[in-house]
C-alpha cells in the first residue's frame, strides 16, 4: 500500500481517493460504511459504482491490511474540498442485496441452514460459509410471506438462534454462520490488546483500549414456552429453563405460546436458545481504543487492566469505526486517525441475536385451490387433511407437493363422531391461519367460482337448500347423492337421492307420518325381515296387492288372519294350498259355498271325517261313486234310509247284513243269485218265489217253507238244506219275490 488508507474501485486506480469512512458493524446485522471520496472530476456517474463492489484498505502497524468491503448502495456527489469534489458512497454486504428482493414462496422438510443455502444461492454476489455445529430438524412447512429475502433468513436465524458476521478481504467479503463459541478466532495478530488509562488522542502510533465500561442488567432468569400438537393433542409440551443469578429480583420468568414446535426435543432446544438471547445482555462492557484489529466477531484478550474480571477472551459483538486520512491538501492536513467504540461479550458465554425480525401476518383469510396427483380425484390423508396451491405461490406446480398437508374444519367433529367432507382436488377454499402465521394454513370454508358452479341454476332455485355430492371417479352431474330441501311456499320438498344404496339404520323405534299419500316404486327385489311383530292397519275401504308374477310367502311361525267383513279371492291359474306339519282346521260361522267349475278332488292320508248336527246333503248330477279297497261303512244313528228308483249292490266276493233285530227287504221283485246262500233261522213269506240256479241245495236243522206258488227251476236238485240255510228263527225274509243269483252269497240276520 503507498497510503495507510486507501480505496479500490472499479472506476481505476486513485480516481477516486479515500478520505474518511464511518463503519458500524454488529453480530447478526448488516454492516453499513459510510465513505467520503475525493475526486478531481465532477462527472461521475453513479451507475458506474451503484451495484459494484468497493474495497477499503488499512493498513496495520506490523504490516498487512486490513479490508473493509462491500457493494455500492448509494452513491451522490456532496460539495468540494480545495481542488477536489466530494462524493459520499455507502457500503453494505452482499446481504443487504435481500432487502431488494421480496418473495412468496414454500420450503417444505428442510433445515434452516438449507433453507438459508437455497436463497443465498439465487444471488451472484453471495459468498457465505457455515461454522455452524448444532443440529437442526427439518421444518416440514416454512413459508416466505410478502417478505423480503432478507426479512425472511434474518427471522428464520434469530429463531434458530444463528448469527452472522463477515470477514473482509480486498474484493471480496464472506458471510460467516455461527452459533456458538467456536466459530470464532482472534483477528490476525491481535490475540491480547493492551488496556491503557488514559487517551492519547487516537493516533495510529499505538494501538489500545482507553475505555472499558463494564455494566450489568437484571434479566429474566427462567424461560417457559408451550405449544400443541394435534397429532399428540394429550401431550402436554410445555418446557423450561431457568439460570439462577446471584442478584435479587433474578427469578423472572418469560412465559410464550406458541414455542413454534411439535415435540418436547425441539422445545428443549428453543427454550434453551430463548434464555441465552435474554442473558447474553445480562453482562455489557463496552469500550474505545484505536486498535485496528477491533474486529466483530473477532476474539481478543485484554491485558492490564486493574480489574481481574477484565483480563480474560472477549469477544467483539458490535463496534464503530471512525477513519480520517487528510493527506491530500496540505491546508487540510491532519495525517490519518482511528477510533473505535466496541462492545464485548465473555467469549464463554454463547451469543444469541435477539429477534427483532418481524414475522409476516396473513392480515385475514384467503383462498387457495386443493390439489393432488393428476390421477386423483381425492388425496387426503388419515386425518382428512389435503394439499393447497395458493394463487401466491408462483412455484408450486399444483400437484401433491405444492403445500403441507393442510387441516379442514368441519361443522362438528368430536372423538369418531361429528361430520366430515373432504374438500375435492380443483375445488376453491378459504384458508384462515392460526395467529395469522403463514406457516400455519387451516381450512375454513368453501367457495364456488365460475368453473366450479352450484349444483343447482341460480336464481332459478334460490329456495333451494341441501347437499349435492359427485360419485368418484369420473363421476358425471348426473351420478351424485343428494339431499335437498324445497322451501318454496306451496311447493315444500324433501328430496333424497342415493346414487346406488340407501342404508337406514334405526337402534330404537322408527316412527312415520304421511298425511296423505305413500308411493313406492321397486324396480328390483323387495325384502322385508321383522325380528318380532309385524302389524298393518287400513282405516280405508280396501288394502289393494298387485303382483305380476309369482307371490311368494313363507311363515316360519303360525299366522292369524282376522276379517271383521269378508273374504274375496280369486285365482285366475291354479290354486294349490299344502299344510304339511300339523292339522288344519277351518271354523265358519255361517254357511259355506264352494263353486268349481272343473272336478273336485280331496285327499287325505288318514281318513276324511264329515261331521254336522244337521242334514248331510251330496248332490251329483252325473252321478256319485265312493270307492275303497277296504271296508266301506255307513252309520246311521236311527237309521240308513237310501232312496232311489234302482239300488245295485254289488261284492266282489261276499255281502253280509248283520242286524240284531228284525231286517227287512220290500221291493216288487227281489232277486238273490249265487253259488251257495246260508239261511240261520229264517221265516220267509213271499207271495211268489222264484229260484233260477243250476244246482241248489239247502240243509237246515229245521226248515219251514210255506209258500202259495214255488218254483223250482235246476238241472240238479240235490238238497234244498245246502242251498239255503236259515240260522236265525226270527228272521223273516217277506217279499213279492226273491231271486238269488249271486255265487257264495250268505244271508244272516
Amino acid at each position: 500500500m503507498s497510503r495507510v488508507m486507501e480505496i479500490s474501485t472499479p472506476l481505476g486506480e486513485d480516481v477516486l481517493l479515500f478520505r474518511s469512512m464511518s463503519a458500524n458493524e454488529e453480530l447478526g446485522r448488516l454492516f453499513e460504511f459510510h465513505i467520503e471520496v475525493l475526486c478531481e472530476r465532477d462527472d461521475i456517474n453513479p451507475d458506474d459504482l451503484l451495484g459494484q463492489n468497493v474495497t477499503v484498505k488499512l493498513e496495520l502497524p506490523h504490516g498487512g491490511q486490513r479490508c473493509f468491503d462491500g457493494y455500492v448502495t448509494r452513491f451522490g456527489y456532496s460539495g468540494y474540498l480545495g481542488r477536489y469534489h466530494r462524493f459520499q458512497l455507502t457500503a453494505r454486504p452482499w446481504l443487504w442485496l435481500l432487502t431488494r428482493t421480496s418473495d412468496c414462496r414454500i420450503f417444505q422438510n428442510k433445515t434452516v441452514p438449507e433453507i438459508l443455502a437455497q436463497v443465498f444461492d439465487k444471488y451472484p454476489a453471495a459468498a457465505f460459509e457455515s461454522r455452524l455445529t448444532g443440529s437442526y430438524s427439518p421444518k416440514d412447512y416454512c413459508v416466505q410471506y410478502r417478505e423480503t429475502d432478507f426479512n425472511f433468513v434474518s427471522r428464520l436465524m434469530e429463531q434458530e438462534g444463528i448469527y452472522y458476521f463477515f470477514e473482509h478481504q480486498d474484493g471480496k467479503h464472506t458471510l460467516v454462520l455461527a452459533d456458538g463459541p467456536s466459530a470464532h478466532v482472534p483477528f490476525p495478530g491481535y490475540d491480547s490488546i493492551p488496556f491503557v488509562p488514559h487517551d492519547r488522542g487516537g493516533r495510529l502510533e499505538q494501538e489500545y483500549v482507553a475505555g472499558w465500561f463494564y455494566s450489568r442488567e437484571i434479566q429474566p432468569g427462567a424461560y417457559v414456552i408451550d405449544d400443541f400438537d394435534f397429532i399428540k393433542p394429550s401431550t402436554d409440551l410445555r418446557v423450561s429453563t431457568r439460570r439462577q443469578r446471584e442478584h435479587a429480583q433474578a427469578t423472572g420468568e418469560y412465559y410464550d405460546y406458541p414455542g413454534e414446535y411439535r415435540n418436547a426435543a425441539d422445545g428443549e432446544h428453543y427454550v434453551k436458545i430463548r434464555l441465552e438471547e435474554l442473558q447474553a445482555r445480562h453482562e455489557l462492557v463496552e469500550g474505545a481504543g484505536n486498535a485496528r484489529g477491533l474486529a466483530v466477531g473477532a476474539l481478543f484478550c485484554l491485558t492490564g487492566h486493574p480489574r481481574v474480571q477484565a483480563a480474560r477472551e472477549h469477544l467483539v459483538v458490535r463496534s464503530t469505526l471512525e477513519l480520517e486520512y487528510n493527506e491530500y491538501e496540505a491546508q487540510a492536513s491532519t495525517g490519518a486517525s482511528f477510533r473505535c467504540s466496541f462492545a464485548v461479550l465473555d467469549s464463554r458465554e454463547t451469543f444469541r441475536p435477539m429477534r427483532v425480525t418481524p414475522k409476516p401476518t396473513v392480515q385475514g383469510p384467503q383462498t387457495a385451490i386443493v390439489v393432488g396427483p393428476s390421477a386423483d380425484e381425492i388425496h387426503t390423508d388419515e386425518f382428512g387433511r389435503v394439499k393447497l396451491q395458493f394463487h401466491w405461490d408462483r412455484r408450486g406446480e399444483s400437484n401433491e407437493n405444492s403445500s403441507c398437508w393442510v387441516r379442514v374444519s368441519h361443522p362438528w367433529a368430536g372423538k369418531n363422531f361429528g361430520m366430515i367432507a373432504i374438500p375435492r382436488i380443483g375445488q376453491e377454499v378459504i384458508v384462515d391461519f392460526l395467529e395469522g402465521d403463514p406457516d400455519c394454513p387451516m381450512i375454513t370454508g368453501r367457495v364456488y367460482n365460475k368453473e366450479h358452479m352450484p349444483p343447482w341454476t341460480l336464481t332459478e332455485h334460490k329456495t333451494r337448500t341441501g347437499i349435492v355430492t359427485r360419485s368418484t371417479k369420473g363421476g358425471s352431474t348426473s351420478n351424485a347423492n343428494e339431499l335437498r330441501f324445497e322451501d318454496k311456499k306451496g311447493e315444500e320438498e324433501v328430496y333424497v337421492h342415493a346414487e346406488r344404496q340407501l342404508r337406514t339404520e334405526v337402534e330404537v323405534d322408527e316412527l312415520r307420518d304421511v298425511g296423505r299419500d305413500r308411493t313406492t316404486n321397486i324396480h328390483g327385489h323387495d325384502k322385508l325381515t321383522v325380528d318380532k311383530e309385524r302389524h298393518e292397519h287400513v282405516k280405508g275401504d280396501q288394502r289393494k296387492l298387485t303382483v305380476d308374477k309369482l307371490s311368494d310367502r313363507t311363515i316360519k311361525g303360525g299366522e292369524v288372519e282376522d276379517i271383521s267383513k269378508g273374504l274375496k279371492t280369486t285365482i285366475h291359474g291354479g290354486h294349490q294350498h299344502t299344510v304339511t306339519d300339523g292339522g288344519q282346521i277351518i271354523k265358519v260361522t255361517g254357511d259355506v259355498q264352494e263353486d268349481i267349475i272343473g272336478g273336485f278332488l280331496q285327499t287325505a292320508s288318514n281318513g276324511i271325517d264329515f261331521t254336522t248336527p244337521m242334514n248331510f246333503m251330496a248332490t251329483a248330477t252325473a252321478g256319485i261313486t265312493l270307492n275303497t279297497p277296504a271296508v266301506a261303512t255307513v252309520i246311521g244313528g236311527t237309521g240308513v234310509v237310501i232312496n232311489t228308483p234302482k239300488l245295485d249292490i254289488i261284492g266282489g266276493a261276499k255281502i253280509t247284513a248283520v242286524t240284531p233285530d228284525e231286517s227287512n227287504i220290500k221291493g216288487n221283485e227281489f232277486a238273490v243269485v249265487g253259488i251257495k246262500g246260508e239261511m240261520v233261522g229264517v221265516a220267509m213269506s213271499t207271495t211268489g218265489v222264484n229260484i233260477e240256479q243250476k244246482q241248489l241245495e239247502m240243509a237246515a236243522t229245521t226248515c219251514k217253507v210255506e209258500v202259495v206258488n214255488v218254483d223250482v227251476e235246476s238241472e240238479t236238485l240235490k238238497s234244498i238244506t245246502a242251498a239255503l240255510h236259515v240260522s236265525n228263527p226270527a228272521t223273516q225274509i217277506v217279499m213279492g219275490s226273491l231271486a238269488l243269483a249271486k255265487v257264495g252269497i250268505k244271508i244272516i240276520g
